[in-house]
């Protein structure tokens, strides 16, 4: 009987083993719900760039409103009726330098 008892408490600290230590136990899931956790946020993060990218993608479909914005800011264009001026800024001195 006292061999009984004995071989029950070995079983049981193996599954014990396994279980907080072995591969699939207590620490692997904990990892792999960070790692969900992690890359659901990086996907909802995606879908709001993709919801935006769509936006703009439908109010350059639709509107000229748009285009004219990113000829204006991207390519620096400008209509016939409008003048362009630029401001050249000056370097300032250095700190060492008297003006």
């Amino acid at each position: 009987m006292k061999w009984l008892l004995s071989l029950l408490t070995v079983l049981l600290l193996l599954l014990q083993y396994k279980l907080w230590v072995g591969e699939g136990g207590v620490p692997a899931i904990l990892h792999l719900e960070k790692e969900v956790a992690r890359q659901q946020n990086h996907k909802q993060q995606l879908e709001e760039r993709n919801a935006s990218l769509a936006a703009e993608v439908s109010d350059l479909k639709q509107g000229l409103d748009a285009i004219e914005e990113r000829a204006r800011s991207e390519l620096g264009m400008i209509r016939k009726d409008e003048q362009f001026y630029q401001i050249i800024h000056s370097n300032p001195p250095a700190s060492g330098e008297q003006q």
